[in-house]
């Protein structure tokens, strides 16, 4: 089911035409290779996608479906994904963009990951390593202005942005505190200075940048997306099937203290602590994974957390790296069924990690539907998309640190990887470049450094 749009009188252009399930469908997929840049730039290539040339949904009503991401825990450019395909291909177009925006990275972390525990390093993967880094710190970097530029309107909401930003960056305020202070502070200020937290810029701003959308800011809720307690339990008790089959089945076939079983517990608890991102739950994983049940080393935890950062799909993939290590070294399918080990223990991790992520938007998203033209809603959530601003800064330096001065501040500084990343950032913020073509040049630019040095 297609939405349709009720256009907007004064709209400088028509809405584009209904887009088929299956147009959508091959634009997940192509999402799902192209979502480089942790979530940051996957925000914001699909609000280049989807807000600014396809138009399939308004400046307005992508920020709030945004905001709505940025309170739950996980991943939420994969939340954002699912979000819009529900909305315009009710619960099967949410489930093939959450789906699609995972798959692709899922395939490529496993065959990364064995060519990463079966053969060791290898100096080609480093010198591409070597190069993406540093144009990964400009991608983040941009993308935080990208999203900057849309979201901090005015004063209060910078205020709210350097404050997030202090908070995290020189008091180590946990995220949820501060996701927390923000909603307060937006329920407060949209009580007392209401037109300072309105969602987005209005219609009338969007339509003169963008042009009428196919989800616009006054296009009606579709049936599929109204708000029924019936809808909501209906979901809610499917998704606890799908959670109680797989751990019921490895409980019974394997025992509860089996690697497969615990892997599964403890990244269910995982996804439900991932506040703010893969960066706000990688303490815990590591803490977990390396120190509890020792299902990888320090340093493949860091090598993991790299290939994470450099392949598509959310960074929180990582576990699917844990899961392939770990699956993988405890040979849990016995010494001759190695790789088939990993590869079903980093599945049931994306399994039990991304399975919250479906549940949230499939059972919240119409009560987030009602609530987009209602201040005393959309106020906190305007708060928190400009906290988060802040996060992201700090996510931007804490790159640009670990790049920069790969041995800590008393080491060496990287002249090289500096220069990298200031041409990653000239390409796009000057020259307006694709992040693919950012990525690649540099991947490249890395390889040929490591062979010359």
């Amino acid at each position: 089911m297609e939405v349709q749009n009720a256009s907007v009188p004064g709209s400088r252009q028509d809405a584009p035409p209904p887009v088929s399930f299956w147009e959508a469908f091959l634009f997940w997929l192509k999402l799902g290779f192209i979502s480089f840049g942790g979530p940051a730039g996957q925000i914001s290539i699909m609000h280049q996608e989807l807000v600014e040339r396809r138009r399939w949904i308004s400046e307005r009503r992508f920020l709030h479906a945004l905001n709505y991401c940025m309170v739950l825990p996980g991943p939420e450019a994969q939340q954002l994904a699912t979000y819009i395909g529900w909305m315009m291909h009710r619960t099967r177009g949410g489930i093939v963009a959450g789906v699609l925006f995972v798959l692709p990275s899922l395939f490529i972390l496993i065959a990364l990951s064995w060519v990463y525990i079966a053969f060791g390093e290898q100096p080609v993967v480093a010198g591409l390593f070597y190069g993406i880094k540093p144009a990964v710190t400009a991608i983040v970097v941009h993308a935080a202005h990208r999203i900057g530029s849309r979201a901090l309107k005015n004063g209060a909401l910078w205020a709210i942005a350097a404050a997030s930003f202090v908070a995290i960056f020189a008091l180590d305020v946990p995220f949820p505190a501060i996701v927390a202070a923000a909603a307060l502070t937006g329920y407060a200020g949209g009580r007392i200075a209401p037109e300072k937290f309105k969602t987005g810029g209005g219609h009338g701003q969007a339509g003169a940048s963008y042009g009428a959308a196919l989800i616009d800011d006054h296009t009606p809720t579709p049936e599929h997306a109204r708000f029924r307690w019936s809808r909501l339990w209906q979901v809610a008790a499917i998704g606890a099937l799908l959670w109680l089959i797989p751990m019921g089945l490895l409980s019974a076939c394997y025992g509860w203290d089996h690697t497969l079983t615990q892997m599964g517990w403890f990244f269910t608890k995982a996804a439900l602590l991932t506040f703010g991102g893969a960066y706000a739950v990688l303490p815990y994983v590591y803490q977990g994974a390396v120190g509890h049940y020792g299902w990888l080393t320090p340093a493949q935890m860091i090598d993991g957390l790299a290939l994470g950062e450099t392949t598509p799909g959310p960074l929180i993939m990582v576990v699917a790296f844990v899961g392939f290590v770990g699956g993988y070294v405890k040979a849990v399918f016995g010494p001759e069924s190695l790789f088939l080990a990993g590869a079903v223990a980093a599945s049931l991790v994306t399994w039990f990690t991304f399975l919250p992520s479906f549940i949230f938007i499939l059972a919240g998203g119409p009560l987030v539907e009602s609530t987009h033209d209602d201040l005393k809603f959309t106020a906190p959530l305007t708060a928190i998309t400009a906290a988060v601003v802040g996060v992201i800064l700090n996510l931007a330096l804490f790159f640009g640190y670990h790049v920069l001065w790969p041995d800590g501040l008393q080491g060496r500084f990287d002249g090289v990887s500096a220069l990298i990343a200031l041409g990653a950032a000239v390409a796009l913020f000057r020259f307006k470049r694709n992040v693919i073509h950012v990525i690649a040049a540099c991947a490249l630019i890395g390889l040929l450094v490591t062979w010359l040095l």
